[in-house]
């Protein structure tokens, strides 16, 4: 599709930190009006929370974006993986956690009438792109909003983010985000 550059898509993207918006929101720019969405309850501990959502503010500023910052409710999160505490990263608890998030973007793009949704999550080499990408899919139909199926991860994705974090002086955890994957 080709629009003009005056009335560009508007497209919801779900940031899960600054690292990984980085380049995402370089590739995608071009062609859409992007507006950030920072929803993270996962993240452990809120010092953790804090600094990731400090790196995401300092992206939407170079980027000049919006940020809508979502609920910090750790509290629901730990709730909807019950039960998958003693999951391995990347097992059942990360993909409640992926639903959990991504259904929460598309509920917001949704209600604020965007036209598409997507979520920077598979850019990581240790998320599973076709996951998200059924979930997205799923969600797209139930909130009316169309989801960007991308694997951002594809022609050297996470290489670029990774260049694109360092350029930019940001804060690159060392774990997924949440106290379980503390311990993997």
């Amino acid at each position: 599709m080709v629009y003009s550059r005056e009335k560009k898509p508007r497209l919801l993207l779900h940031a899960c930190c600054g690292v990984c918006a980085v380049y995402v929101i370089k590739l995608l720019k071009p062609e859409y009006s992007i507006e950030l969405f920072f929803y993270n309850p996962n993240i452990f501990p809120e010092k953790e929370y804090l600094k990731r959502l400090d790196e995401t503010k300092k992206i939407a500023k170079i980027y000049n974006l919006n940020l809508i910052i979502g609920e910090n409710s750790h509290s629901e999160w730990l709730n909807a993986v019950r039960g998958h505490e003693k999951d391995k990263e990347g097992e059942e608890r990360c993909e409640l956690c992926y639903a959990y998030r991504i259904k929460k973007t598309a509920k917001l793009a949704g209600e604020k009438g965007f036209d598409y949704f997507t979520t920077t999550l598979s850019v990581s080499p240790r998320k599973k792109s076709k996951i998200i990408s059924k979930i997205g899919n799923n969600l797209s139909k139930k909130y009316g909003t169309i989801y960007l199926d991308k694997n951002f991860k594809k022609q050297d994705g996470f290489k670029k983010t990774m260049e694109l974090s360092k350029a930019y002086n940001l804060y690159r955890q060392d774990y997924c985000g949440c106290e379980f994957s503390i311990r993997d």
